[in-house]
């Protein structure tokens, strides 16, 4: 099983990285199911690119997530999803982007 999926986000690209590649937010974001059977680890493969990966090794599911710059000043986010219900890449991404609001309209 595994899914894609693309939003834009309007903040910085950086904000939107760091706040994806934070293991201390990832329960904020990352849906119940894939946070339950084991630890997650999270890999920054490329920072300049802004290529991430999330993984866990006990369920056997992993992410795959792209940031680059948009328009006025935002984000597009791409995600494949691997190993994981089909459904899950929208919800991610969806609960990313309130993560990511959150975050900004706090700090």
């Amino acid at each position: 099983m595994g899914s894609h999926a693309e939003r834009g986000m309007s903040a910085p690209p950086e904000v939107v990285f760091n706040t994806a590649t934070d293991p201390h937010r990832a329960a904020a974001w990352l849906p119940e199911p894939l946070r339950h059977g084991g630890t997650q680890q999270v890999e920054v493969v490329d920072a300049e690119e802004m290529r991430a990966r999330w993984s866990c090794r006990a369920d056997g599911w992993t992410a795959d997530i792209d940031v680059e710059p948009a328009d006025a000043g935002g984000a597009r986010v791409r995600l494949d999803l691997s190993g994981a219900d089909h459904g899950m890449a929208d919800e991610i991404l969806t609960n990313l982007a309130r993560e990511v609001a959150d975050n900004l309209t706090a700090g």
